[in-house]
């Protein structure tokens, strides 16, 4: 594919083949959002080198390599073979060049066990009686611990990250403040060490957390307004330990600044483009003062961090946790914040119209510039990535393909008139399977919509697993392939009940979002042909035949949604709306209560089981490290 020295695509071969050129005006709408102009000195190559452990390339520069532990090695024909995994630094003998950062990877992603099967799940959706309002980390250890005595490996989750901490709450999981920190509305309060300090104060809040669960649309902002109260109240009553001290150094600058943007947000508003211009880079004097003046209330903001990381550690002890990593963040939010020079200013991130959404998707998130990204080492990619992989058996990065381009959307453009943008795949790739390797974690790469050529074959190179969706295959799961995870349907297409019932295309039709009709019905008949079902078959069936298809694939591993268990015909996410349906916040229907009695569930998990038998029987794989 032709692109420019600024990574932009002349065009893309649209879901119907057919071409679509860049038009001049959105190229030049992108190279302003890039801070470049038409006549700008292309970006500098030679920011990062990559190589691959055990191997000797020759340097970019002659110079003192200063490894990751502090080591110093001079290169200078070639590097030396045994260098370690890691982050270096080249200082090259010439003064004028800058420095260059030398990744030493072992270029492959670890592996699961073959034939390993788990749920999927959307955390907030997994509430029970003990909870407030929504499903949250003591839930997630007793969903693992049901799901591994059902001999599931694994657990998959929606992303976890942290929301602005608003009085008005981010629904959408998808468009985090701050991907390398979590967020506190998934804290179980009576399991914060000090609760008990408070306990009467906490009885009033807890009733009405309870109360919450009555209704199954989920209440973000009730549920942060509780929350908060309980942990302030708690807060004020609790000293200081060894441990929680030991996390606020580990983690750094990164979390002190995440306590800034917290206090910042809190009086300014959850907008930092919005702050007076002096709080508006990290960097600003007027930022440092600031967080030293709030240091109480920062250091209250990292201490939810750390209530955060115990409890998601307690529940990684009962199953291997899979956490998804969303493609971008909130563009007014912490990492925007911390990271704004490098992010394109005028462009959001999407995907072009498809078969399924053929008025194409504008996400609203910022896409990092290529060369600048580049030019910083990867640095927020190495940290997003180390930070998802903390307390995680397994990674699923949505919408791999963006290691490889982004579908960059001029502002007022439409996502019909975007371009493609080219980054280099075969260097984040690498980060990828260092950071794989060193968590001891899989990697799956959601490859659904547009992929082009050679990208599938590539991501197999480095042992990034494929994500497989019955929905979107034409051949049966059988012929799946080993390098891969499969699964029935994913959080933004039909649950197995909408898509056989006709629900989920009725409710697209009611909401004006023009569905593909004919795609959708092929699917449904796709299915019924392949499951051996008829349209009288009753629903409890089909969803099981579903899995026991699904069951049949050579896929390394294969995941059950908690919804099909339950036979919910809504979908959590309906993409292209905002208001018109409720996204990520509908419950399960009796919450784990329901789940951990569901004879469907049991139902499921004896179908995937069968995997696991039917891949004892071939050559082992590698497993995990």
């Amino acid at each position: 594919m032709a692109s420019d020295a600024w990574g932009i695509d002349g065009g893309y071969e649209d879901a119907h083949q057919v071409w679509r050129e860049t038009d001049a005006a959105t190229r030049s709408a992108i190279l302003k959002a890039m801070g470049v102009g038409e006549d700008s000195a292309p970006p500098l190559e030679n920011a990062v080198q990559i190589v691959r452990q055990g191997s000797a390339p020759r340097p970019f520069q002659t110079g003192k390599l200063v490894l990751e532990d502090g080591g110093v090695v001079q290169v200078a024909g070639r590097f030396p073979k045994d260098l370690p995994m890691g982050y270096h630094t080249l200082w090259p003998a010439d003064e004028t060049v800058a420095p260059i950062r030398v990744i030493v990877t072992p270029c492959r992603c670890v592996l699961p066990g073959d034939g390993e099967w788990g749920w999927a799940a959307q955390l907030y959706a997994a509430r029970s009686a003990e909870s407030w309002g929504m499903g949250d980390l003591a839930d997630l250890r007793r969903l693992a611990r049901w799901s591994a005595g059902q001999e599931a490996k694994l657990l998959l989750l929606n992303p976890l990250s942290a929301a602005t901490p608003s009085p008005r709450q981010q629904a959408s999981p998808y468009y985090p403040s701050s991907r390398r920190f979590l967020n506190p509305l998934y804290l179980r309060i009576e399991e914060v060490p000090g609760a008990s300090l408070a306990a009467r104060e906490l009885e009033e809040l807890a009733a009405a957390g309870h109360r919450l669960n009555a209704e199954r649309l989920i209440d973000r902002n009730a549920v942060f307004e509780l929350k908060q109260r309980a942990l302030q109240t708690i807060w004020e009553r609790w000293s200081p330990n060894a441990a929680f001290e030991h996390f606020c150094a580990q983690q750094g600058d990164a979390l002190r600044q995440f306590g800034s943007f917290c206090v910042l947000s809190e009086l300014f508003g959850p907008n930092w483009r919005q702050w007076p211009a002096e709080y508006q880079r990290v960097d600003a004097p007027a930022v440092a003062q600031f967080t030293e003046e709030h240091r109480a209330r920062v250091r209250y903001h990292q201490w939810l961090q750390w209530l955060l990381d115990e409890q998601i550690g307690q529940a990684a002890r009962e199953i291997g946790l899979v956490q998804d990593l969303s493609i971008g963040i909130d563009p007014g939010g912490a990492d925007a914040w911390v990271w704004r020079d490098l992010l394109a200013e005028g462009c959001s991130v999407g995907a072009p119209p498809d078969l399924y959404n053929t008025q194409g998707q504008d996400w609203g998130l910022p896409p990092f510039v290529p060369h600048k990204l580049r030019q910083a080492g990867y640095e927020p990619f190495v940290q997003t990535l180390r930070a998802a992989l903390r307390h995680a058996g397994g990674l699923r990065i949505d919408h791999v393909m963006g290691l490889f381009r982004l579908y960059w959307i001029p502002n007022g453009f439409g996502a019909a008139r975007g371009a493609f943008v080219r980054y280099r795949a075969d260097e984040m790739l690498a980060i990828v399977a260092l950071e794989s390797v060193r968590a001891g974690a899989f990697v799956v790469g959601e490859d659904l919509g547009t992929v082009e050529d050679g990208a599938r074959e590539q991501l197999a190179a480095h042992q990034v697993l494929s994500y497989r969706v019955l929905w979107f295959e034409d051949e049966p799961p059988s012929t799946y392939p080993k390098l891969s995870m499969a699964a029935a349907t994913t959080h933004d297409l039909p649950t197995v009940a909408g898509l056989w019932s006709g629900h989920d295309l009725a409710a697209q039709h009611s909401l004006g979002l023009s569905p593909n009709d004919a795609a959708l019905k092929e699917v449904r008949n796709k299915l019924a042909s392949l499951a051996d079902l008829d349209e009288t078959a009753r629903m409890d069936t089909v969803v099981e035949a579903s899995y026991r298809l699904l069951s049949t694939s050579r896929s390394m591993l294969a995941t059950a949604s908690l919804d099909d268990a339950l036979a919910v015909t809504e979908r959590p996410n309906m993409p292209n709306t905002i208001d018109q349906w409720p996204n990520w916040s509908l419950a399960l229907p009796g919450g784990i209560e329901a789940i951990e009695k569901s004879p469907l569930a049991s139902k499921i998990a004896a179908a995937m089981r069968t995997r696991c038998k039917r891949a004892a029987g071939r050559s082992p794989a590698r497993g995990r490290r």
